[in-house]
């Protein structure tokens, strides 16, 4: 790293976040071809998610009592765990694609398809005959997922999510149906919808040295802090978004805006574009009134001994940290917000 660019506190990511781990091809041209379509069902693994966006889940080490009951020791120890998704044959699924199925892509050769099931309940009894696997959802489970887990289900989330909201054309009102291998949905007068994603941007706010901002939403519980983030409005360039959402959410103006890496976000659709920037931790916060609840600068060594808290930041065997120090719980490891606080606190070095 150069003198200036030190200077600067400019760092890369440390590692890939993990919803953008894919392992999964897509080729647009494979959607548009019908006969690719017809004749990749029987031979096609189905991913099946339910109303609630969950889907089963194998382990190669089983969950223990207290990983099942949130225990946070055991949810980090679980943290290496390797999961994978239950997939079911198409051709157990039904005779040829259902008309809300989504061709996600291919690995290996194998197509993988998405449907959506009422629920884990009538899946479990009607979708997989060798009995059922742990069923649960893309922010639990997401971290743990090999790279085509994450990918089929990141994927799978955001596009069936966006059927159920398009059902409707936003031109004419009528009713649309699905086309593209399910990447298409066309209304009766023959307008055209694509899945849509809502870029947003995440910003870690550090001063060039050694300090990093950290805030509070009002519905987080007391401790629990993150990095500033908010939605790209319409004619707007990314790094604009960035100063304007820092400013409005704890009134500082920021600079040497620099991009870090990116996210899918399926809740419902958002992708996450991840920023460090400048800020000057003397200058007062003016937090916005609903929208943040508190917000504070911390060092480089308070930053670390979080994450070595783990994700839920419980303090038990911290006797070694003075009690000056703020009780902070950070994000997950699902969030890129993780991957950005851990490739900071690792740049000091």
């Amino acid at each position: 790293m150069s003198g200036a660019a030190a200077s600067r506190g400019d760092f890369t990511l440390t590692e890939q976040p993990v919803l953008s781990r894919n392992a999964l091809v897509r080729d647009e041209n494979l959607r548009l071809d019908p006969e690719y379509v017809r004749d990749s069902w029987p031979k096609a693994r189905v991913v099946v998610v339910d109303e609630s966006g969950r889907t089963p889940v194998d382990w190669q080490t089983d969950p223990d009592r207290e990983f099942r009951e949130g225990d946070a020791a055991a949810w980090d120890a679980a943290a290496g765990r390797d999961g994978r998704i239950r997939t079911r044959a198409g051709s157990d699924v039904a005779p040829e694609p259902p008309t809300e199925a989504v061709l996600l892509g291919e690995a290996d050769g194998v197509p993988y398809w998405a449907v959506r099931v009422g629920s884990a309940k009538t899946a479990d009894s009607d979708v997989f005959a060798g009995g059922p696997g742990e069923w649960t959802d893309l922010r639990a489970a997401g971290a743990f997922l090999d790279p085509l887990g994450s990918g089929l289900l990141t994927g799978a989330v955001a596009t069936l999510n966006w059927h159920e909201r398009a059902r409707f054309c936003a031109v004419d009102g009528t009713r649309t149906r699905p086309q593209n291998a399910g990447w298409a949905r066309r209304c009766e007068n023959g307008h055209e919808e694509y899945p849509r994603t809502d870029p947003a941007i995440i910003c870690l706010v550090h001063d060039g040295a050694d300090r990093v901002l950290l805030a509070r939403q009002p519905v987080w519980p007391v401790g629990r802090y993150s990095v500033l983030a908010g939605f790209v409005e319409s004619g707007e360039s990314l790094e604009a978004c960035v100063q304007r959402e820092i400013a409005e959410e704890v009134g500082i103006d920021v600079t040497d805006v620099r991009y870090l890496g990116s996210q899918a976000w399926p809740f419902p659709r958002s992708l996450m574009v991840g920023f460090h920037a400048i800020g000057d931790p003397e200058a007062p916060l003016r937090l916005a009134e609903g929208e943040i609840a508190e917000a504070l600068w911390i060092t480089r060594a308070q930053l670390r001994a979080a994450l070595a808290r783990g994700d839920w930041g419980s303090r038990d065997g911290d006797a070694g940290q003075p009690d000056t120090d703020p009780v902070v719980m950070l994000p997950g490891t699902v969030s890129i917000a993780r991957t950005m606080l851990e490739s900071w606190a690792a740049a000091g070095d």
